[in-house]
């Protein structure tokens, strides 16, 4: 016969503690961002002890980190977004994956909690950099062999993360409530332009 109270803090099921702990973390960072988010509001939340999660975690911001992380590496698609296709569609083609991944209900709360904590905390600037213009974007410019291949990421990038803030932070009508496929078609050829396309003057600029 087992006795006394059930929540101790360490319980049986710990994996199922850690990934509570971790679903409450990204609805939490997702709704309000880093710096509204606290321990205590996460461990409520996930009805634990918030020195379990410190515990778990050590400080709100490797919470963050390992909350955020994406189930997908988006840099890992690329080389099948080339060969997919014609190379003069493959903007149109990582928008459609982009937007898809983005979509999905586990990444959604990803998406939203990078975006929103991008302009105040540096580790989630340092992520957004990475998800979009240092990785994929900048793999994918380099792939087409265009000059300017570092500007021409950072271009498309910065376009995606305008049509993540509208469509996912501040859900701007009619974007946000558009199909996945919808929102691609629309952004997909502006992607491949900055990719692939003529920067004009401004590209011999930024050289000098």
């Amino acid at each position: 016969m087992t006795g006394g109270p059930r929540r101790t803090g360490r319980r049986p099921g710990l994996a199922d503690t850690r990934g509570r702990i971790l679903d409450a973390a990204r609805h939490a960072f997702g709704e309000r961002g880093f710096d509204g988010t606290s321990i205590r509001q996460v461990a409520a939340d996930a009805n634990v002890d918030p020195a379990l999660i410190h515990h778990y975690f050590r400080s709100k911001q490797q919470l963050f980190v390992a909350a955020m992380a994406f189930p997908v590496d988006p840099s890992a698609v690329v080389p099948a977004v080339i060969a997919d296709g014609p190379p003069e569609h493959v903007g149109e083609r990582f928008a459609a994956f982009v937007i898809g991944l983005w979509d999905r209900p586990e990444v959604r709360p990803l998406v939203t909690g990078v975006v929103r904590s991008a302009s105040t905390d540096p580790v989630a600037a340092d992520m957004a950099r990475r998800l979009l213009t240092e990785g994929p974007l900048l793999a994918l410019a380099s792939a087409i062999d265009r000059p300017d291949a570092p500007l021409r990421a950072t271009l498309a990038g910065a376009q995606l993360m305008g049509v993540a803030i509208a469509r996912y932070v501040v859900r701007m009508e009619p974007l946000a409530s558009m199909p996945p496929d919808e929102v691609a078609d629309l952004i997909g050829p502006s992607i491949q332009g900055y990719l692939a396309g003529d920067l004009g003057a401004s590209s011999g600029r930024s050289q000098r």
